[in-house]
């Protein structure tokens, strides 16, 4: 487009230029045309690259390996929608929705779409307690009586006798062989069970103070430290402990010790007027229709937005956006600072990040983290990702909501392929 108009300017400026010429006489006339002739054919040549440039057809972008992965699972609703980032310790590298934020609406997946993130909640709540280990207020070695006395003289659901010749009609409690300690609660080791029967339905109905009595108040379900169990009361027992010792309700103190310094804007567990027309929707794999079915998030009571009836579920309770959960992770994948910003110490770090359940149970656990054979990350009830990768310092988050299955064996496998992908992306800033 330019050699053209740069040849339009040209032959213009020729022709004003004869047209002064004509006023002249011919012996003139004669001696200009040779002249001009030149310089049209001068410019002419200088114009041919130019003009062989902007023929040439505009090079292909290369296809997206992650939407390709994504869109036929979207055509044919395993899925409905997600956000997918990858980012390196200092930059997001790539971030992309995908299908739609709500099917009904046919209202598209926005980039900062907010999530349900489930238990991914765990290590930022944890990382928060590590806070007060490094002040010195608290040690994980620590009963956790001494700082919940409603702990004190836990009993323990005995052993099952598989002689017994009929079934108990109670089960036999026999007093623990040492009070739980605070490492065994970040660790699932404690034997503290998923939840109370205080909880038998939605998980944010009781204050903190409220659950936290309910779980003492019952039996563990093994002696301490001799097993794994994947238990929400532990981690909300944390919790409770960051309310005792810092004076602050829990949710402040993760507020202003982790969210606002980072900047985590859209992290929360009530998600405002407009946060919730950013929500993805919740779906479910109808097994009669085999389509994707909307349906509430059963942890949680509605509205979401409301402070007065719903309550903080540290294990679990949060909202957020794959960009806030990236800010976290890079935090972390910097040795516990960012932006000059020191949150933890190397010292709590490692602890978080290192195998502390002894492998009990097929697991691979440490203080609020899983551990992975090239780093640690966490995952969420509605199958949503977030994996921090050391060797390659790489941060994979995946943002979905899906209850269930996904019903197909490429739904099965899409994290684990997604991430495959993620560690291959060239380390371009994201658009």
């Amino acid at each position: 487009m330019r050699s053209g108009k740069t040849l339009s300017v040209i032959q213009t400026w020729v022709a004003q230029k004869e047209h002064k010429v004509g006023d002249q006489n011919s012996s003139a006339r004669h001696q200009t045309r040779p002249s001009v002739n030149k310089l049209i054919l001068a410019f002419t040549l200088l114009s041919l690259p130019l003009l062989a440039q902007a023929q040439q057809p505009a090079t292909a972008q290369p296809p997206d390996p992650i939407r390709s992965t994504l869109q036929p699972l979207i055509d044919n609703h395993t899925i409905a929608g997600a956000v997918t980032l990858v980012a390196t310790r200092d930059r997001i590298i790539y971030l992309q929705p995908a299908g739609y934020r709500d099917l009904a609406e046919k209202a598209a997946m926005p980039a900062d779409a907010m999530f349900w993130i489930a238990s991914t909640s765990k290590p930022m709540t944890v990382t928060a307690f590590m806070m007060l280990v490094d002040e010195g207020k608290v040690s994980v070695d620590d009963p956790v009586e001494k700082y919940l006395p409603e702990f004190h003289g836990q009993m323990v659901k005995a052993p099952k006798d598989a002689n017994a010749p009929a079934p108990q009609a109670a089960p036999q409690l026999v007093p623990a062989s040492h009070p739980i300690l605070v490492r065994e609660i970040l660790s699932h080791t404690s034997g503290l069970p998923f939840k109370s029967s205080a909880q038998p339905g939605a998980l944010d109905t009781l204050t903190l103070k409220d659950q936290v009595l309910s779980f003492a108040a019952e039996p563990l379900m093994f002696q301490p430290g001799t097993s794994y169990s994947y238990s929400n009361e532990g981690i909300d027992t944390a919790a409770r402990i960051i309310e005792v010792v810092s004076g602050m309700s829990y949710e402040k103190f993760i507020q202003q010790r982790l969210f606002d310094p980072l900047g985590m804007k859209d992290t929360t567990f009530w998600p405002d007027a407009e946060q919730l027309t950013r929500l993805a929707e919740t779906y479910k794999l109808d097994p009669k229709t085999r389509d994707l079915l909307k349906v509430p998030i059963s942890q949680l009571t509605y509205p979401l937005s409301d402070h007065q009836h719903r309550f903080p579920m540290p294990a679990g309770g949060l909202f957020s956006t794959a960009a806030d959960v990236s800010t976290f992770c890079r935090m972390i994948l910097n040795g516990g600072t960012l932006s000059g910003i020191r949150y933890i110490s190397p010292a709590s770090l490692r602890a978080m990040t290192s195998l502390q359940n002894g492998g009990m149970g097929n697991q691979n656990y440490g203080f609020g983290w899983g551990i992975t054979k090239n780093g640690f990350g966490h995952g969420g009830a509605n199958k949503n990702a977030m994996d921090i990768d050391v060797t390659t310092g790489r941060i994979f988050i995946f943002m979905v909501q899906q209850d269930g299955s996904w019903g197909t064996p490429a739904g099965d496998t899409m994290t684990s392929t997604l991430e495959g992908i993620a560690e291959n992306l060239p380390a371009q800033p994201a658009n």
